[in-house]
């Protein structure tokens, strides 16, 4: 099961490393990271996301809690939670398809960011199924380069 790990964390050098050799060390693989400054500039957010059973989340949050730098350590994967990635694709587009391209990124709710003579460059944000799709859809057309960043989340206030 892939997990999502808000983490709260002292903002300066050396504690992303700190956090990702954790994770070496124990032979767990991390999904994706994104690491960020919060509202309060000495504290950064990460967001991890990781695969796993209960267990190996279970040790993975122990391992961070232990770190001195780690303020909070909170699981969101089963709480409400906005979620998104962001997209950036350059595909191959000559003057045929990119009419094609343009009309099917805009069911996506993308953005052509750059029009190049044979390339197009579209942008998009939204849950990874919605990146999977635009990329699975964008395929045929042929992919020159993508970079993609990994997932960030925030808890949705809650009413009760």
């Amino acid at each position: 099961m892939r997990h999502i790990l808000s983490v709260l964390v002292d903002n300066h050098p050396g504690v992303l490393r700190k956090v990702a050799s954790l994770f070496s060390r124990r032979g767990y693989n991390i999904d994706s990271l994104v690491v960020s400054e919060t509202e309060n500039t000495e504290i950064s957010r990460m967001t991890i996301a990781v695969h796993g059973d209960e267990d190996i989340l279970e040790q993975v949050i122990k391992q961070l809690d232990k770190l001195v730098d780690v303020i909070k350590i909170e699981d969101i994967t089963n709480k409400p939670t906005v979620s998104k990635q962001l997209l950036m694709i350059k595909v191959s587009a000559d003057w045929k398809t990119r009419i094609d391209i343009i009309t099917l990124m805009d069911v996506f709710r993308a953005r052509i960011v750059h029009i190049g003579k044979e390339s197009l460059i579209v942008e998009a944000t939204g849950e990874q199924s919605k990146i999977d799709a635009i990329i699975e859809t964008l395929q045929p057309f042929g992919i020159l380069e993508l970079v993609k960043t990994g997932t960030v989340a925030m808890l949705r206030e809650v009413e009760e």
